[in-house]
C-alpha cells in the first residue's frame, strides 16, 4: 500500500517537480468512500459480495480522481508560475483542509466494518502455528505489481506517457509542440488520485478500521517511500514501499514496535547521506 500511494507521489514530482503533500488525505477521503459505499449497500441488504467490493472501487476511485483534480486546478495551477514554496505551502493547506473538513462531515469517532474478504493460504505448519498468507495481502501485492508495471508501459510505449515526459523537460516548449500543458498534469492527479483509492480500499478490507488522521501517517510514509527509492522512478516508489513495510514488518516482530517509524526515517537519513538521488534515481545532469 505505501507503493501505491508512492507511486502517485512520483508521478506527481516526475511532471511538475513537486510533492504533492495533499496525496496522503486524497487516500484518506477513497477509504470513507469505500465504507459509505459499503454501508449504503449494507442498508440494502447487500451482503460483502464481489459486486458490492467491486462497486466500492469504483466509486472509490471516481470520487478521489475528482479530488485529485480540484487538489490541481485550486492548490497547484494558480500557483504555477510562482516560487516553488508557494505551491509547497499551498499543499500542505489543501491537506489540513482535507483533514478537517472529513472531520467535519463524518466525524471524528474510529469508523469500522466487519470483515469483508476472509480467508487465507498456509504456507508452513508445525504442531503449534502456523505461517499464512491472507487472500488481502496477496492481492495487495498482485495488484500493485500489476499498477507499476502497466503505469511504467503507459509512460514508456503510450502517447500520453510522452506528453508526460515532455512536460517534465521542458514545458514551455511542449505547449509550442501543441501539447495541453494543463491537462496533461492534471490527468496526471487524476491517475495519481486513483491509484490512492485503490490503496485506500485495500486498507478498508486489510483492516477495516479508518479515521480521519489516517492520511497523514500513511502519507508521510508513503512521500518517504518514494524519496528512498527515488523520486521520479516508479519502480523506485515500489521498491521503497516493500523495504518501507518489511522494516517495520521485521522490527514491530523483533524489537519495539513503538520505535517502527524511528527506524523507518533512520534508514531514509542515511540513504540521502550515502545516495541522494534515492536507490534507483538518476542524478540530473545540465547540459551546457
Amino acid at each position: 500500500m505505501y507503493g501505491l500511494i508512492a507511486i502517485g507521489y512520483t508521478m506527481v514530482y516526475g511532471i511538475i517537480g513537486m510533492i504533492n503533500f495533499a496525496h496522503g488525505e486524497i487516500y484518506m477521503v477513497s477509504a470513507f468512500m469505500a465504507v459509505l459505499v459499503y454501508v449504503l449497500c449494507a442498508g440494502l441488504g447487500l451482503g460483502p459480495t464481489p459486486l458490492v467490493l467491486l462497486a466500492m472501487l469504483l466509486v472509490a476511485m471516481a470520487f478521489t480522481a475528482l479530488y485529485g483534480w480540484a487538489v490541481e486546478r485550486i492548490a497547484y495551477r494558480p500557483l504555477r508560475g510562482a516560487p516553488r514554496l508557494a505551491p509547497l505551502i499551498s499543499a500542505i493547506g489543501m491537506s489540513i483542509f482535507l483533514q478537517n473538513y472529513v472531520q467535519l462531515t463524518q466525524g471524528a469517532r474510529i469508523k469500522s466494518i466487519p470483515p469483508l474478504w476472509q480467508g487465507d493460504i498456509t504456507l508452513w505448519a508445525a504442531a503449534d502455528f502456523r505461517v499464512t498468507l491472507g487472500w488481502v495481502q496477496l492481492a495487495t501485492v498482485v495488484l500493485t505489481v500489476l499498477v507499476m508495471a502497466a503505469f511504467g508501459w503507459m509512460i514508456a510505449r503510450t502517447a500520453f506517457g510522452r506528453q508526460q515526459r515532455a512536460c517534465e523537460q521542458d514545458p514551455k516548449m511542449a505547449a509550442l509542440l501543441g501539447i495541453d500543458v494543463d491537462r496533461t498534469i492534471s490527468l496526471t492527479f487524476v491517475l495519481g488520485a486513483a491509484l490512492a483509492a485503490v490503496a485506500g480500499m485495500l486498507a478498508v478490507l486489510q483492516y477495516g478500521v479508518i479515521d480521519f488522521t489516517i492520511g497523514f501517517v500513511a502519507g508521510i510514509k508513503a512521500f518517504t517511500a518514494a524519496v528512498l527509492g527515488g523520486i521520479g522512478s516508479i519502480p523506485g516508489a515500489m521498491l521503497g514501499g516493500l523495504i518501507i513495510g518489511l522494516v517495520e514488518a521485521f522490527w514491530s516482530a523483533y524489537l519495539s514496535p513503538e520505535y517502527k517509524d524511528v527506524a523507518t526515517f533512520t534508514i531514509l537519513v542515511l540513504v540521502l547521506l550515502l545516495r541522494p538521488t534515492g536507490l534507483l534515481g538518476q542524478p540530473d545532469v545540465e547540459k551546457v
